[in-house]
């Protein structure tokens, strides 16, 4: 089973930007689908992006579209998301999971094999 160490998250200011790192280990995931969620309090978890493997195509929902990207780095085993023009709504923990069935961004999280631990995000003045 792949392990997934997140980080970059912290405190940002409207329309700052951040770039968020998804460190894998146990195996390489560029074939593995790789989604981006986040979880703000009393709200349930959201699917931010997914990545089904290091060719295929990259989903991103409509809150975060135009603002988001992710993007790998094979040599690293890692995947990242790159968000600008945050807004104070885009406060949460974000997990990134990992499954090896990259059709896995098109069905519920629970699809997913692995999760982080999770990165706080928050954006505030």
């Amino acid at each position: 089973q792949v392990q997934l160490v997140e980080s970059g998250g912290g405190l940002v200011q409207p329309g700052g930007s951040l770039r968020l790192s998804c460190a894998a280990s146990g195996v390489s995931v560029d074939y593995y689908g790789i989604g981006w969620f986040r979880q703000a309090p009393g709200k349930e978890r959201e699917k931010v992006g997914c990545s089904a493997s290091s060719t295929g195509s990259t989903y991103y929902a409509d809150s975060v579209k135009g603002r988001a990207t992710i993007s790998r780095d094979s040599a690293k085993n890692t995947v990242y998301l790159e968000m600008n023009s945050l807004k104070p709504e885009d406060t949460a923990v974000y997990y990134c999971a990992a499954d090896p069935d990259p059709m896995a961004c098109w069905r519920r999280p629970t699809h997913f094999d692995s999760w982080g631990q999770g990165t706080q995000v928050t954006v505030s003045s």
